[in-house]
């Protein structure tokens, strides 16, 4: 049985820090199931570590749907969580309904993720209300790049930190399971999560929060187009990607690849059986 959002209230109240690392697909799903991660999300930040786009902001629907599934084939007990990609609900609350449907009915999470604040609490309170569990994310919002300006820290003035504080609780009013905090100040994001009941999942914004999110890519090493500050690199797998490839390149290049040990040779049965009909010289 997968774990449920009931799990992720309890390790808040037990103060048990919640682990949370993104999955795009089959083969990193099932690392991370093996390394006990209770919660992993599906996000739009595909776009970028996976497809090569700008930003997230190009990520459609069948995107995130793709790899949701892969990622289900890989997992048991992970709860997974899914992105609802840009303009996949801002439009009407049935476009949200509709497409959160989708991404329970044919991807198999257990959730969706919705960014915004104030402006989507209704819409994230209708979609709660028909059964589906949504995760909020709050602060700095990729969806929203192009309108606040590029990557920056959220909350740093008193109106900022006033909008978050209130997109917070209309969040949590609206239903809201967990709420990313992404990009904020560790002051702002200390009082979002001793204030509410819910877990607060952290990007970027300090060590209050109940649990932690990152990015596979940046965890790995794999990415090193962009590497955020808020990123802690537990691996340097490109470069050692990078080498095996190379080694690989140089084996073929001086046929030393391959060798007997990755050759299939006919038996001396099968030889017999060939000959008179194909010339094996």
């Amino acid at each position: 049985m997968r774990n449920t959002i009931n799990l992720f209230k309890q390790m808040k109240v037990a103060g048990e820090p919640i682990p949370m690392v993104t999955a795009y697909d089959y083969t990193s799903a099932k690392i991370l199931e093996e390394a006990e991660i209770p919660l992993v999300l599906v996000g739009d930040s595909l776009g970028q570590v996976v497809l090569g786009y700008e930003t997230t902001v190009s990520v459609t629907m069948d995107d995130i749907l793709h790899h949701a599934k892969a990622v289900i084939r890989g997992t048991q007990k992970i709860h997974v969580v899914a992105d609802m990609p840009f303009m996949s609900y801002q439009a009407t609350v049935v476009q949200a309904l509709r497409n959160a449907a989708r991404l329970m009915k044919e991807g198999g999470v257990q959730s969706v993720k919705m960014e915004g604040g104030v402006e989507v609490a209704s819409k994230v309170n209708v979609l709660v209300n028909a059964g589906i569990p949504v995760m909020g994310h709050i602060g700095l919002t990729p969806q929203s790049v192009n309108q606040i300006g590029g990557y920056r820290i959220q909350g740093r003035n008193p109106e900022s930190a006033k909008k978050i504080l209130k997109d917070a609780e209309s969040l949590v009013e609206a239903g809201v399971y967990a709420l990313v905090l992404e990009a904020i100040p560790s002051e702002i994001s200390k009082i979002i999560t001793k204030s509410f009941p819910i877990p607060t999942i952290g990007i970027g914004a300090g060590s209050f929060c109940d649990g932690q999110v990152q990015v596979f890519h940046d965890l790995m090493g794999l990415f090193k187009d962009f590497v955020p500050r808020h990123a802690k690199n537990y691996g340097n797998l490109y470069d050692s990607v990078l080498l095996a490839v190379k080694d690989y390149v140089n084996d073929v290049k001086g046929n030393n690849f391959p060798t007997e040990q990755q050759i299939y040779h006919l038996s001396p049965t099968e030889l017999a059986a060939m000959k008179g009909d194909i010339d094996l010289c």
